[in-house]
Formats: structure tokens, sequence, C-alpha cells
């Protein structure tokens, strides 16, 4: 049972998709190393499913590392043809709470809550403790008060 979630916030987050990837793991665990070796943090990571032989990986770095990033999908882009999608200037809203890995339900009051304010989600992670929602920084202010009254006074039976 959720008591009292820890609703954390993270502003000025990036969000880098890579498509047309080789969807072979050994490709995705080069990407995230040479990331790495750029002292590059990543938060989001978000794999699609494989289409034959390339998929989709979506992650998020802050805003501040974007050029770092770049470079490197530069040369992803020449080489292997992947193809670079970006978007700067978001917000991550986390919910945390042990009580969720065994209360049904919670994904769905997240995303009641921030369709309630007319949120553009840009990428969702979850755990069996935490949802994280990349939001972009316009709808972040009603994004974040929307899931705190969901949490903290409004719908707290459910």
């Amino acid at each position: 049972m959720i008591t009292s979630p820890k609703i954390t916030t993270a502003t000025d987050i990036t969000l880098v998709t890579l498509q047309n990837c080789p969807s072979e793991l050994s490709f995705i665990a080069g990407v995230f190393e040479k990331i790495g070796d750029l002292g590059v943090d990543v938060n989001m990571i978000s794999l699609a499913p494989a289409h034959g032989a390339y998929t989709s990986v979506s992650f998020t770095i802050a805003d501040n590392d974007l050029d770092k990033v770049l470079s490197f999908t530069a040369e992803l882009r020449d080489t292997v043809n992947v193809q670079v999608i970006v978007s700067s200037g978001n917000c991550i809203i986390s919910v945390y709470d042990d009580g969720m890995k065994n209360t049904p339900g919670v994904a769905a009051r997240v995303f009641t809550a921030a369709s309630t304010a007319g949120t553009d989600i840009r990428i969702i992670t979850t755990s069996a403790a935490d949802i994280s929602l990349l939001v972009t920084a316009a709808d972040f202010p009603e994004a974040l008060k929307a899931i705190e009254f969901k949490f903290r006074r409004g719908d707290r039976a459910r």
C-alpha cells in the first residue's frame, strides 16, 4: 500500500532518440559505453522492440551535456546511418514508494493525474517502485501539481 510517495523532479533535461539502430545488444552496450566515456550521466532509457535487425533507443541526459553527445551521435549517423532526434528543455517527474511493489493501479493514477493537466509526455520509465515521466518544460508546473494532488491530498485511498 502506498502511504506517501516521494515525488522528485529534475529540470533542463534532453531526450535523445536513436532510430534505425542495429538491434544487437552489443551495439546498444557500445553506445552507452561511449556516452559513459564522455562523462555523461544517463537517467532514463527506453528500448523499443526490435523490428528485424533494427530498433530505437531513447535516453535522457542533462541539457548541458548535449554537445558531448551530439559529436558522438554524428559519428553514428555517418557510420551506421542512425537517425538522431533531440528534444531539449524537458523535465522529469518521478514518483517513488516501496509500497508500489504490491499495489496495482499506481501507474494509472500517475497517468490520470498527468492527463488531467493535459501533459505532453515524451517518455515513461518504470520499475517496481518508481514511475518517471519526461514532460515538456511548458507542461511541467501543471503536471507536477496534478500528480502531487493525486497522491498527497486527493484520491489517497486508491
